[in-house]
């Protein structure tokens, strides 16, 4: 019995979510599916054509040279200890408020979120960190991991953000545009997030006891110079990219090369620590693009066998509103979130949902600033939210997987908060790319 393009298609992806969930890799699951997809509904010699032609059009591509860049600054912050540094400076400022562990966790998490695009690294790296201090004040273990991991998503948002660039080659938008609508968007969160632990913490005291640590004018202010290097970062990228003093790929250059020279200024860094910082770049950036390629292949293959254009034909048919799109793709993040890590969902997703949101008239910036949203309440939702998984292995005993999975809802619940925002404030996430554009 022959498939028409919507089984094909719908066979396709499904196939894709039972090799992840067997352990498949993404990228692997992808590139299998689609190269069978091509080569059952074409011919071979055009399956075999794309598997030779396009991992060169994606690797030999300077535009995407943006994703080391990014990756290699992020990694070089984290090894100089810019995150203790940031840390100490807000809990310096912030003790002296109820939930100040959870605040300063918070901002440093904002802070660090321009420094690194990695909300992984992010949750690990402030794991290490913050966890042991809320821990020595009893604060509660399952919130505190929970914060943590539910701050380390800022990252996906704050520019540089690797997930924005993975959205932008993905659906051939201005890498530029997309980092800037990231950056209202993650500030708003992180104030969403204070504003929700005081709220939190009032109803819950036993969440966060009172911390006896006092800290004068002087020393507050004298733990803000440490944080220059995470301003000099943030006005170089965002600076440089909003300015248009450069375009991303060279923004990403700027940035790894400060990031490097504030490291050795900092005298925190070794020639054994870059060689390190360049090989775990190494590794990160070839899974990246390996999700890339499979992620382009099977945009490729569902558009070869018409699954495009037979979904798009169904919008008509069923009248299906914006609204009403939008609702179905909130819900499906979220279930599949649930199940499949944030990134697969995304690059599985994207080659029928962006097409389809076009076909409607929906915004794209607006629309990909919303996946990357759903992407963030992904990473932090149980059982299989990345950020969740990333505290637990850092964190070892310290923290067990009921008690983070029950301590991160109170910040799911905040993210929902957000995304009424933003459903109901489009301008949220298009005004500022609007005006660099301008």
């Amino acid at each position: 019995m022959e498939l028409g393009a919507l089984g094909q298609g719908a066979a396709s992806i499904g196939a894709i979510l039972v090799l992840l969930f067997c352990g498949v890799p993404v990228g692997v699951a992808m590139i299998a599916v689609a190269g069978l997809t091509m080569y059952l509904s074409v011919n071979p010699n055009f399956a075999f054509a794309m598997f030779r032609t396009l991992p060169y059009a994606v690797t030999s591509n300077y535009t995407y040279v943006v994703v080391p860049m990014f990756v290699l600054m992020g990694i070089i912050a984290s090894r100089a200890g810019i995150i203790a540094d940031l840390y100490d400076a807000a809990h310096r400022f912030f003790s002296r408020m109820k939930g100040s562990l959870y605040i300063s966790t918070i901002m440093a998490s904002a802070g660090f979120g321009a420094a690194s695009g990695s909300t992984i690294v992010a949750a690990s790296v402030f794991t290490k960190i913050a966890l042991p201090e809320m821990r020595r004040y009893n604060y509660h273990p399952g919130v505190s991991a929970g914060c943590i991991a539910a701050a380390g998503t800022l990252a996906a948002l704050i520019p540089p953000s690797i997930i924005m660039v993975i959205l932008a080659v993905l659906t051939d938008q201005s890498i530029g545009a997309l980092l800037m609508a990231g950056v209202i968007p993650g500030i708003l969160t992180a104030l969403i997030y204070i504003l929700g632990v005081r709220v939190f913490v009032g109803i819950r005291p036993d969440w966060a006891p009172p911390i006896e640590d006092r800290f004068t004018w002087a020393e507050r202010w004298q733990s803000l110079r440490r944080v220059w290097a995470v301003v000099v970062l943030a006005v170089l990228v965002i600076g440089g990219i909003y300015k248009g003093f450069f375009a991303p790929s060279a923004a990403g250059a700027v940035g790894a090369a400060g990031a490097l020279a504030i490291a050795l200024a900092m005298r925190r860094f070794s020639l054994g620590a870059l060689w390190e910082s360049l090989l775990e770049t190494a590794r990160i950036t070839a899974v990246l693009f390996f999700i890339f390629i499979g992620g382009l292949m099977l945009s490729r293959a569902l558009v070869i066998t018409g699954f495009i254009r037979e979904v798009n034909d169904l919008i008509g048919v069923f009248g299906i509103t914006p609204a009403g799109f939008i609702a179905i793709v909130i819900l499906v993040y979220f279930i599949l979130g649930m199940f499949v890590d944030s990134v697969s969902v995304m690059v599985i997703t994207l080659p029928f949902i962006f097409p389809m949101s076009q076909t409607l008239g929906i915004d794209p910036i607006w629309f990909s600033v919303l996946l990357i949203k759903l992407v963030e309440i992904a990473a932090i939702t149980p059982p299989i939210g990345l950020n969740l998984y990333a505290v637990l292995t850092a964190a070892g005993s310290e923290v067990t997987a009921r008690q983070i999975f029950i301590g991160v809802l109170p910040f799911v619940l905040l993210e929902f908060v957000f995304l009424a925002l933003l459903l109901s404030v489009p301008e949220i996430a298009t005004w500022l790319p609007a005006q660099m554009r301008g």
